[in-house]
């Protein structure tokens, strides 16, 4: 018996294994799709990105215009251009950026890092903050505490990002200076990059200086940008919680004499955390591509401010790459939650 439910046992993490990579395979017209709408739209909006990078120069002869738009094949149909940009995705290769003169990728893997970072340092901060309120006010419904949070939570939403940025920046830099205004480390603290991620360099490589000085850059952003997300997931996971605390199957699990404690921890956040998942997936995706505005007021190095420049640059080429980049992330995402959806309810399947 024991080796048959071995068998068994191998054979559901094969099946799953199956139905994941089949998952991950169903992305890949997914990202055609992406690719082809992306391509399209960009140069359907007003703007020639030959003049900006020549800077509408009148000093540029035609011959010079026409040479330029030969190197990049602007002047071949959108069709061709197309095949284009397809066969050299194919190849992992997404380009070279109009106006900086570099290879799309290695500008993308220059600002993603930091990117990454604050989206981590942003979902890390509303999670702590999301989690203990949405049960506390589930648990004692109507109380002042319930009451307090919810206010809380619709200031969280009703926040703009960049004035609660501004807000803090006033406070915690200008008047206490305690805390830095913008970048992500100061110049006179060195480090040793590994993988881009400040924090995680600074552990890696031992450096306790540079860890203590990139977590003080790295609070305020991630602080205005996990905000909102945190007032997001603390009344939905709210609202989870005091409908699964109304089942059945709670009621007999206090009859049994559980702890309070265990009820609410145990059956009763599992079942919660499902549609709060959902929403944590969907918020990742948009912390990592909504954060230009917070980028942009902590001066932060990101992809965001890099995107938006290419978007008034018309650098075709950059912003397609990060569009992807955008589309993979959240494709990922939904991939990794409908994962841990079968780890929390076993009936779900992929």
């Amino acid at each position: 018996m024991g080796s048959l439910s071995t068998a068994f046992g191998s054979l559901g993490i094969i099946m799953k294994a199956v139905k994941i990579l089949e998952r991950v395979l169903t992305t890949i017209p997914i990202m055609f799709g992406v690719a082809i709408i992306v391509f399209f739209f960009i140069r359907l909006t007003p703007g020639d990105p030959v003049d900006i990078m020549l800077g509408r120069s009148a000093a540029a002869t035609q011959r010079e215009i026409e040479q330029l738009r030969q190197q990049f094949h602007l002047d071949e149909p959108l069709h061709v251009q197309l095949g284009y940009f397809l066969g050299d995705a194919l190849r992992g290769n997404l380009g070279y950026s109009y106006i900086r003169n570099k290879p799309v990728i290695d500008l993308l893997t220059e600002r993603l890092p930091a990117t990454i970072e604050m989206t981590l340092g942003a979902l890390f901060i509303s999670l702590i903050i999301a989690l203990p309120i949405g049960i506390l006010s589930a648990v004692r419904q109507n109380s002042l505490l319930d009451r307090m949070s919810m206010a809380g939570a619709f200031l969280g939403i009703s926040m703009p990002g960049f004035w609660l940025g501004i807000i803090l920046i006033l406070f915690f830099a200008v008047r206490l200076q305690v805390l830095p205004a913008q970048g992500r480390l100061s110049y006179d603290v060195p480090l040793q990059e590994v993988t881009g991620l400040y924090v995680l360099d600074s552990l890696l490589t031992g450096n306790g200086r540079a860890l203590e000085d990139s977590l003080k850059h790295l609070f305020l952003p991630s602080l205005t940008l996990g905000a909102g997300v945190a007032a997001i997931i603390a009344r939905v996971l709210r609202s989870s919680m005091l409908e699964v605390l109304r089942s059945d199957y709670i009621k007999l699990a206090r009859a049994k004499g559980a702890s309070e404690w265990g009820v609410v921890m145990k059956h009763a956040l599992r079942n919660a955390l499902i549609p709060t998942i959902t929403v944590v997936g969907l918020q990742v995706g948009v912390l990592l591509g909504g954060n230009m505005i917070v980028e942009t007021v902590f001066s932060w190095p990101g992809l965001g401010r890099l995107v938006v420049d290419a978007i008034f640059n018309r650098d075709f080429p950059l912003i397609q790459g990060a569009v992807m980049i955008y589309a993979i992330t959240f494709v990922l995402t939904n991939l990794v939650v409908d994962i841990l959806y079968t780890y929390l309810n076993p009936k779900i399947t992929l």
